[in-house]
């Protein structure tokens, strides 16, 4: 983005919603557009990168642009569903239990280094990220709408943490790897601190932003996209299906059906921020890393052979043919 006062008056909401957190969040394009992706798409999010790269600012920001409530949750080992969830609390004096919603009830949580938590604590958010509600005892609590996820963990500490249970990995539509800023995207940082940190005005609110994603529902999908999107699921699973027969002793098992859905959707969401109201190829493959390297189970030979989740998905779609749709041209 190259606006330097203001965005131009054509610019569209989610332009206007990108300026305003770049006022506070240097560099990071990727990971913010990824973040809209998302919240367009109606998916969560998993980001993960070292401390100091201002992910919780960036979505703090976010939230604060849309005019939506935000809740951080540090996730720590001794932490226990109820503090996630809400709980019941009996009342002395009216002798009833009343419930006690827990932070989980608002637009956009970011679960801070959620792989901090126990299985029991991590569980508690599959039926929010999934179902977009709450059990609390007997009764069932909708969450609001806009709902999005964000969670990050650290992939340098080993000690005091707990590998994320695959079904939970799944839920999450995208994982971002967040890398350190240029040198002079960090000297623009150190700059912004030294002043007083720039006011984050609400640029839509959570009904305009429920508006955009119905927009985003209507983009076009060409069939021979979703059939790409399927067979490099596939591919991952089974690795033969493109050549690539020798990469099968690296896959322990692939990508899980709700690749697919999550790769068509995110791509719907990207192809809007991009201005079209129809899904190229471009949209599906520059996207299909961050859908993909987490629901990858890699074997241990993969481990010794320092072969990542992002090399194998590369060199599948590599030796894969993209599809050529018309789209729509109005």
């Amino acid at each position: 983005m190259s606006w330097t006062d203001a965005p131009p008056a054509s610019a569209g909401p989610i332009e206007k919603v990108l300026y305003e957190v770049k006022k506070t969040i240097v560099g990071q394009d990727n990971l913010l557009e990824r973040l809209i992706v998302a919240l367009l798409a109606r998916g969560h999010i998993l980001v993960e990168g070292v401390p100091g790269l201002a992910k919780t600012l960036a979505v703090k920001s976010l939230a604060e642009a849309i005019g939506g409530d935000f809740h951080r949750v540090q996730f720590t080992p001794d932490l226990v569903p109820a503090d996630i969830i809400g709980t019941r609390i009996y009342n002395q004096r009216t002798g009833e239990f009343q419930v006690q919603l827990g932070p989980v009830f608002t637009n956009l949580l970011l679960a801070d280094e959620i792989n901090r938590a126990p299985a029991k604590v991590q569980s508690a958010l599959l039926e929010t990220m999934q179902e977009r509600q709450v059990t609390i005892g007997r009764e069932t609590h909708k969450l609001p709408s806009p709902f999005l996820v964000m969670a990050t963990q650290n992939p340098i500490e080993n000690e005091g943490v707990y590998p994320l249970p695959e079904a939970q990995v799944d839920r999450f539509m995208m994982k971002v790897v967040v890398g350190y800023p240029s040198v002079t995207e960090e000297f623009v940082v150190v700059e912004r601190a030294l002043a007083r940190a720039a006011a984050i005005q609400a640029i839509i609110d959570p009904e305009i932003l429920t508006g955009l994603q119905e927009e985003v529902d209507r983009v076009y999908v060409d069939p021979s996209l979703i059939e790409f999107a399927v067979n490099l699921s596939h591919a991952t699973r089974d690795p033969a299906r493109v050549g690539l027969t020798d990469l099968a002793r690296y896959v322990t098992f692939g990508a899980s059906p709700r690749s697919s859905i999550s790769l068509v959707l995110a791509s719907r969401a990207l192809a809007y921020i991009r201005g079209r109201e129809y899904v190229v190829p471009e949209d599906l493959s520059d996207l299909a890393l961050d859908v993909l390297r987490h629901r990858l189970v890699l074997s241990y030979e993969a481990l010794s052979d320092e072969v990542t989740a992002d090399l194998i998905i590369a060199k599948i779609l590599a030796n894969m043919t993209f599809p050529e749709p018309a789209g729509r041209t109005r």
